[in-house]
């Protein structure tokens, strides 16, 4: 079993600041801050690889960064592979709202994507109908990522419901729901503790004035 150090969502500077302070032997990306603070830089996670540190991208933030650095970071997981071939996929489709540190920074909305592949799977499972199912997603896909909840997704599809059948639908989805975001942390998790990585070859890294620009902002330096 490999040593895994849990650090908050990835913002600018993380990566440095945890090359620096941890010396690993890989780092994987899976949530970032991107409102509150500036979002972690394409430029530091390369800069990590230019030092022989793989790092692994997978769930939310780190699904994204992987596929727009491929080849040189480790995508892992159905949402790497889905923002890899569709490479304009809006970004808000793996955020959430989450609480503070105090609280482990626990979600309090859900990602479109659990979303999605939740009334799926309830549609599969003949649990809603194909009505429904489409209604539904056209409802959590058109919601602001800060209220994409199972209770407001029900309710949007169907404004014409009562209470007790919204609550009906919400604990049938509940029942069925998939965690893509989390199957594919683990996934990432798993990968490393295979100790399969090998780094990539970055030889060519070269420091800018914007990145630079970045570390002073983030009060690093390297």
């Amino acid at each position: 079993m490999a040593d895994v150090i849990c650090l908050a969502p990835a913002v600018q500077g993380s990566i440095i600041a945890a090359v620096q302070r941890y010396d690993p032997a890989a780092i994987i990306i899976i949530d970032g801050a991107f409102q509150a603070e500036p979002a972690v830089r394409h430029k530091e996670i390369l800069w990590a690889i230019s030092q022989a540190i793989p790092v692994i991208g997978a769930g939310s933030m780190g699904a994204l960064r992987a596929a727009e650095l491929y080849p040189y970071m480790h995508g892992v997981g159905l949402i790497y592979r889905w923002y890899r071939r569709f490479a304009f996929l809006p970004d808000d489709a793996v955020a959430v709202l989450y609480g503070p540190k105090v609280v482990n920074f626990s979600p309090l909305t859900h990602a479109l994507v659990d979303l999605r592949m939740t009334v799926r799977a309830a549609w599969r499972r003949n649990l809603i109908s194909a009505d429904l199912s489409g209604k539904l997603e056209n409802a959590a896909r058109n919601l602001n990522f800060r209220e994409r909840t199972l209770s407001r997704m029900v309710r949007e599809a169907s404004p014409e419901a009562g209470d007790h059948d919204i609550e009906v639908c919400r604990q049938i989805l509940a029942g069925a729901f998939v965690q893509q975001k989390k199957r594919d942390a683990l996934s990432a998790l798993q990968l490393m503790r295979e100790n399969a990585l090998v780094p990539a070859e970055l030889t060519n890294f070269k420091m800018t004035i914007a990145f630079l620009q970045d570390l002073e902002d983030a009060g690093l330096a390297i």
